[in-house]
């Protein structure tokens, strides 16, 4: 039976142990910082960018090249290896848009190739969880299909609830607008925010750092069920403090076991948008 590669994108803020342990391949967005590029989860330490953001640097971006995909996408082809890409949300970049084009490119000459390039509409730990569940699907001898549909079905209902400490940064990316940037910072406002069709969309202003968790617990309550028997995730901006608050807050709250709740850092090409103090949670509104 042939093995499913499952590939994905340096945005989905998943470790080199993740990485390991499933045998997922990842491909790293760029960011630029001091004039330097780095490769994302790779060249580069989040809080590296962290800092450099805290003394008022402005890190940048850049998508997965074009000839990267087209390499990747040649070599599963001319193997006939299946290959899924499961991709950070083409509402927040272009990589999806780029690795469809070189899907198409590469089955010029490989018509009947096994590549499915796949949009989650997620991003940071709620993409890292779609693949999570694919690649043990696919560790555990899934066939094409059923990993398929539990990636549309898993990226359809993860929910994203996260805060920033300082809109100015999902300002500078265009990631909202320069209106409720302004607003928040001028009150001292904590913005709940969440992922809608892909895109990010302000949810809720709340005063004061100490009442968002409280608030992101009842939204977790309004918009979930059944937190025992799935994988919770959550993201930071170089404050583990907090995230350690919120997920013993989940554990109290839901009964739910420590194992279940993955921590990880907001990578440097999120965090380089989403900035220092950034707060994420995720979660399936359905799971299976």
């Amino acid at each position: 039976m042939t093995t499913i590669k499952i590939l994905t994108d340096s945005a989905c803020d998943l470790t080199e142990k993740h990485y390991n342990e499933f045998d997922i391949e990842m491909v790293p967005l760029t960011v630029h910082l001091d004039e330097k590029e780095y490769e994302d989860g790779k060249s580069i330490e989040p809080k590296t960018v962290y800092d450099a953001m805290r003394q008022g640097k402005a890190p940048k971006t850049s998508q997965v090249s074009p000839q990267t995909f087209k390499e990747i996408f040649t070599s599963y082809a001319e193997a006939n290896q299946p290959l899924v890409y499961i991709a950070f949300s083409s509402q927040l970049s272009g990589t999806y848009q780029t690795a469809k084009m070189m899907e198409q490119e590469v089955r010029e000459e490989f018509p009947d190739a096994p590549i499915h390039v796949i949009d989650t509409k997620c991003a940071s730990i709620g993409q890292g969880l779609v693949v999570l569940y694919a690649a043990k699907l696919a560790k555990n001898g899934a066939s094409l299909d059923e990993v398929l549909e539990a990636v549309t079905y898993q990226s359809e209902h993860m929910e994203h609830i996260f805060t920033v400490d300082d809109l100015e940064y999902l300002k500078r990316g265009g990631r909202v607008s320069k209106t409720a940037a302004f607003v928040g910072t001028l009150l001292k406002i904590k913005p709940l925010l969440h992922v809608e069709a892909g895109k990010l969309i302000p949810l809720e202003k709340i005063r004061g750092s100490k009442k968002v968790l409280g608030r992101m617990m009842e939204l977790m309550e309004e918009r979930g069920t059944d937190f025992q028997h799935q994988t919770i995730g959550i993201s930071h901006g170089d404050d583990r403090e907090r995230a350690e608050q919120l997920a013993l807050m989940i554990q109290d709250r839901f009964d739910v076991s420590e194992e279940n709740i993955v921590i990880e850092m907001v990578g440097s090409a999120i965090g380089a948008h989403a900035g220092p103090g950034t707060i994420s949670l995720f979660f399936s509104n359905k799971p299976v």
